[in-house]
């Protein structure tokens, strides 16, 4: 029984209610009723490369005389709207599905068919243009999406995270240039340290902005290799020598990122070993963003009562019961982005796991995770910079408390030994005076000589003079 809201389609499993202005078919219709499981979808990002892919091959086959030219155009344009996503709406299936994300990859042959039907003059469901001979045509799920993880991730890497990590690499570079005049009391062990410029502090930053730049280039160099070619299990059954090749060259020119066929299919089929490793570069970017993050509402804590060393932007009320209290919440939300990468990269290995002879079966999983990965990151980066780092500003605290600090003992090592140096230390610490002030009266040292040994700018400079330890 049919009713004005639905229609019937059909499939190799026989006939199937799917909604009347539904694009998809039975089979999608058959996932949507097996998967009940979230509300977790593939992102714009999957759907788009699915659409770039499905569009490639047609335009090969086309060129290889293996596909109707009327038809091949009409996949064309109907592959062109998915990705540009005008039908992102009809993309219904759960990410929990068939592993291989078979399930996915006939959801877009169907609703490619379907369009393309239309383009053509006829019904939905009329099947004009066939989801499995003629978009699919070549293809199998086992190589389209592993294909397409790789590519969309790479474009998220291309055009969202690389340009989110530059900004906020800028961002930081621009604050140590700004505040390298500035000398502090440096930290390790969270205990007070030698001196450091707060600049040297924030070209540290900028330096892992960098290398996280670096390391998402390696990621993408991973993800360069595609499965596309391969079909059922490796073997290109079905498929045009020639079409994965032209194929992948087609995607490059499209997108302007580099894709090119795996010279070895079975391990790019049975394994998502590239997913895996990229996904722990983007894992050690979120550690270094972490960090960074952490550092920052660290050296703004208080006002009064903390380290109180730069001011973060004030951006909201921090409390619904404290008057006037301005929270760090812009690094707060960088530290549990991070957190969720760690946890993607997790889920992403243990999906990498799930390679069983000639097939991965947790693709799905591995792919919304990873692009979650990438777009959080980049979401996070450019908000870190554009909301927090871009407005911090330095106070007098920290240069004030230079020549307090109990490590400016350090710089007397090299001329009265370790053990004096310490002593001093030690004294200051107990009584409360400076570094100075007890080594003028313990020491034979000349005014002019501590003036030159505690001198703080200097001992943010390497130096062969001092020899003492630290740590």
């Amino acid at each position: 029984m049919t009713s004005p809201n639905t229609r019937i389609e059909r499939d190799s499993m026989g006939e199937m209610q799917v909604p009347a202005d539904a694009l998809y078919g039975a089979s999608t219709m058959r996932a949507v009723l097996n998967f009940p499981i979230s509300d977790l979808r593939f992102p714009r990002q999957f759907i788009r490369a699915l659409g770039l892919i499905k569009l490639a091959c047609a335009q090969t086959h086309m060129d290889l005389g293996v596909l109707d030219p009327t038809i091949g155009n009409a996949i064309i344009q109907a592959a062109q709207e998915v990705a540009d996503g005008m039908h992102d709406n009809h993309f219904v299936l759960d990410i929990f599905q068939t592993g291989s994300g078979t399930s996915t990859n006939t959801n877009a042959n169907e609703v490619i068919a379907n369009r393309a039907s239309q383009i053509l003059g006829g019904d939905l469901g009329s099947r004009l243009v066939h989801p499995n001979d003629h978009v699919n045509l070549g293809q199998s799920s086992n190589d389209v999406i592993p294909t397409a993880i790789h590519l969309a991730a790479l474009l998220g890497m291309k055009e969202d995270l690389i340009p989110a990590l530059e900004e906020l690499r800028a961002a930081l570079q621009q604050k140590s240039d700004e505040f390298w005049p500035i000398v502090k009391t440096g930290r390790t062990h969270l205990q007070d340290a030698t001196p450091v410029r707060l600049g040297q502090e924030f070209s540290g930053y900028a330096g892992q902005a960098e290398y996280g730049i670096s390391r998402v280039r390696r990621a993408e160099e991973a993800l360069a290799e595609v499965a596309l070619g391969g079909t059922a299990v490796g073997t290109g059954v079905n498929t045009h020598p020639e079409s994965s090749g032209r194929t992948c060259a087609r995607l490059s020119q499209m997108t302007g990122v580099n894709i090119r066929e795996t010279g070895n299919h079975f391990q790019a089929q049975s394994t998502l070993d590239g997913v895996v490793e990229a996904s722990g570069q983007l894992k050690t970017v979120a550690i270094s963003m972490h960090k960074i993050a952490n550092d920052i509402r660290f050296l703004g804590c208080g006002p009064r009562a903390g380290l109180g060393e730069i001011n973060v932007p004030e951006v909201q009320p921090g409390s619904s019961i404290m008057p006037g209290k301005v929270n760090p919440v812009i690094s707060e939300s960088v530290i549990q982005v991070s957190a969720q990468v760690v946890g993607n990269d997790a889920a992403v290995a243990l999906a990498g796991a799930g390679g069983y002879f000639e097939l991965n079966t947790m693709m799905p999983l591995a792919a919304y995770n990873l692009l979650q990965s990438v777009s959080l990151l980049a979401a996070s980066a450019r908000n870190f910079a554009e909301q927090c780092v871009v407005g911090i500003t330095a106070t007098d605290t920290g240069p004030a408390m230079v020549e307090k600090g109990l490590m400016l003992g350090t710089a007397l090592a090299p001329s009265i030994g370790y053990d004096a140096a310490a002593g001093i230390a030690k004294k200051a610490a107990d009584t409360g005076q400076t570094i100075r002030e007890v080594a003028r009266a313990e020491t034979t040292l000349s005014e002019a000589e501590l003036d030159e040994l505690l001198n703080p700018e200097e001992m943010t400079k390497p130096s062969l003079e001092v020899r003492a330890g630290g740590g």
